[in-house]
């Protein structure tokens, strides 16, 4: 199994001005804000003003953003085509409205689904006067274009050491998870204690993308070490499983934890970051 880790510093930090997405200006003396711009957002690949072709996508994973949104700030109604999007929350809340009628908030733990297909639009708020809202917001290029438009849920309720499955395809019958999407891509979460681990088969021929989301990791016991907001590319795995030790843990809404969030997919050769 290669696994090559994608260390924070080498990812896009985005401070985008505020007016663009239909906010107002920064609050300089708002002592709820974590952050001095209303959004912070690190990138995965190549995305709006970040343009890198050694670093487009990983496989069919086109996007993953890693989203800070300050209180009563947000994303104003913006348009998709073509494109299936999963936003997974981290803390705070996320409020979620489209063109298709759907409107609902979701917290920690929680997984909001898109087809955009033919055409959809959308807005993504933090409501909270209050609390800062953190969540990873993923692009997956679909099947095939002008799907009919979409948009489903799943709720946050987590146990702690044990693996969840989240997405799976929705040509895969045998795959009982809360998200189907349009592309043979699996989606698992897991937070885990102190020195806690878990195993994620990863079938011969499959590739993944593994993110830590807070905390510390230790895969493969001691192949690599991940720290909050690391990523890891897992090529070449000859049907193995992959190993997820918790090696540190921080303080969130669900306790003293370490948390991590993993896309696999088909392999196709030549996936992965080519400035590394």
């Amino acid at each position: 199994m290669n696994i090559r880790i994608v260390p924070n510093n080498k990812l896009h930090v985005s401070e985008p001005n505020p007016m663009w997405f239909g906010n107002g200006p920064n609050e300089e003396n708002n002592p709820h804000w974590t952050n001095k711009n209303w959004l912070q957002s690190r990138f995965h690949f190549s995305f709006a003003e970040y343009n890198n072709r050694a670093n487009s996508d990983f496989g069919v994973l086109r996007v993953m953003n890693d989203d800070l949104v300050q209180p009563a700030r947000g994303f104003g109604t913006h348009p998709h085509r073509n494109m299936e999007i999963i936003t997974y929350i981290v803390h705070g809340e996320l409020t979620h409205a489209d063109s298709m009628g759907s409107n609902e908030s979701l917290g920690r733990g929680s997984m909001q689904f898109m087809t955009a297909g033919q055409g959809v639009s959308h807005s993504e708020q933090n409501a909270s006067p209050t609390k800062p809202l953190r969540f990873i917001q993923t692009w997956i290029v679909p099947t095939k274009a002008g799907l009919t438009p979409n948009y489903g849920s799943c709720s946050g309720k987590m146990e702690p050491n044990v693996v969840k499955h989240l997405v799976s395809s929705t040509d895969d019958a045998d795959s009982k998870t809360p998200v189907k999407i349009h592309q043979d891509v699996n989606a698992h979460a897991a937070e885990l204690e102190l020195g806690q681990s878990v195993s994620i088969d990863i079938p011969e021929g499959r590739q993944a993308y593994l993110l830590c989301i807070e905390g510390g990791l230790t895969i493969n016991n001691g192949q690599a070490q991940l720290s909050k907001y690391d990523a890891c590319e897992i090529t070449q795995t000859g049907g193995a499983p992959l190993q997820i030790q918790a090696s540190n843990v921080e303080e969130t809404e669900h306790g003293q934890l370490a948390h991590f969030l993993m896309f696999s997919m088909a392999e196709r050769s030549g996936s992965g970051r080519r400035d590394l």
